[in-house]
This record gives C-alpha cells, structure tokens and sequence, in this order.
C-alpha cells in the first residue's frame, strides 16, 4: 500500500513542467569546455578522418547528455555534427540562428587571433525541442574549429 505521502508526491512530480525535468540534465559550461578539449586533443591523437566517425556516433563517448561535439573548417564547411551527422560536408558558412545572428562567421572571426571564444546564440535544443539561448564553447585547431555548447535554463 502506498502511503498518502508517496501518493502525493508522485502527483507533484507527474505536475511538474518539463522544463523542471530536463533542467535537472542541463550540462554545464564546464562540461561542454571539458567535450571540447578532449575532442580536440582526440583530433589531434587520430586525425579527422577517425575523429569525425568518433564524434558522430550517437553511442560514443563525445555524446554526453545534451552535449555534443560539432566541427567546422574555417571556411564554415560542416566537417561533423554530433547532432546531425547529415550535415558533414555542407557549406554552413551563412548558417544563421533563429534570430539572423551568422553564427558560423562568429565563430570564425572569434577564434582567428585566440584559439578558444564563447558564441552565443540562439538554437534549437534537440533534448527540450524548445529554440533557446545557446553558449558555444569553441576552439580553433590549426584549419578545425570544434565546439560543444550549453543551453540556458
């Protein structure tokens, strides 16, 4: 028998609006810095071509929750998208945001005289399914730029 307690508070959590579940499961900005390094130092180890298969597994290790690895050459082509693998080999150099911002140009022109740069922006969160306010954590490698971002809660 359930105890009234129990009852109550399982209705009080089937009440709570999704967004009170899924921020439990936000990542954090230290978290999409930490993807973000070791996919660059896994760039590095294994060379694109293992990398870009690495980061577009759904099952792998540079998908942790929310979080998921991206790749551009700095011409703005997709070389990996841990979200879409689809999109590898497009030209996303006029890639907008919901809101017209160039994101791909920002992240570009961020990191050409710094190696790391935060792009904010606003995206479509693919675990909420709800366009919200996006934080990429970017770092240019040589002729990569690679990312991972955080959405606001």
């Amino acid at each position: 028998m359930i105890s009234r307690t129990a009852s109550l508070v399982a209705v009080m959590v089937a009440l709570l609006p999704a967004s009170a579940v899924f921020a439990a499961d936000r990542a954090t900005p230290e978290q999409a810095k930490s993807l973000v390094s070791d996919a660059v130092a896994y760039l590095k180890a294994k060379g694109p071509y293992d990398a870009v298969k690495a980061f577009q597994d759904p099952k792998g290790s540079f998908r942790r929750g929310e979080l998921y690895v991206f790749v551009f050459d700095t011409n703005g082509r997709y070389i990996a998208s841990g979200a879409n693998p689809r999109l590898a080999g497009s030209d996303a150099a006029d890639l907008k945001d919901a809101e017209g911002k160039p994101i791909v140009q920002a992240m570009i022109a961020e990191t050409k005289d710094k190696p790391t740069a935060v792009i904010d922006y606003v995206w479509l969160n693919r675990q909420s399914n709800k366009v919200e306010h996006k934080h990429s954590y970017v770092t240019r490698d040589g002729n990569y730029i690679v990312g991972a971002g955080t959405y606001d809660e």
